[in-house]
């Protein structure tokens, strides 16, 4: 079965980083562009960062561009989503989504997106 799997979703102080990974389960990460949005309740879901598995390039929406960085390393490891400075509005359950690049441009509508996480859980909170 295909399957994304997102993890490390927590609560933590405002201003304090959290990590998330995703990997996948039935097929290699190795050939599809990441992508990561988040729902907050009462919102619509918003993407907010990709990678361009092909050429690296990464992708983010303003509202977290210089604080969330996005990576892979190698073949077989997780997408990373480190997130930095994290404020509360930054609270919302976070998804990784497949595929986010549809060779031109970076898709940030949940349209032709194919595979999906569960989710995980982030707060921020005093």
């Amino acid at each position: 079965q295909v399957q994304l799997v997102e993890s490390g979703g927590g609560l933590v102080h405002p201003g304090g980083s959290l990590r998330l990974s995703c990997a996948a389960s039935g097929f290699t990460l190795d050939y599809h562009d990441i992508g990561w949005f988040r729902q907050a309740p009462g919102e619509e879901r918003e993407g907010f960062s990709c990678i361009s598995i092909e050429n690296g390039n990464t992708y983010f929406a303003d509202s977290v561009k210089g604080r969330f960085t996005i990576s892979k390393d190698n073949s077989k490891n997780p997408v990373y989503l480190q997130m930095n400075n994290l404020k509360p509005e930054d609270t919302a359950v976070y998804y990784c989504a497949a595929p986010c690049h549809d060779g031109r441009s970076w898709t940030t509508t949940q349209q032709g997106y194919g595979y999906w996480g569960q989710g995980t859980q982030v707060t921020v909170s005093s």
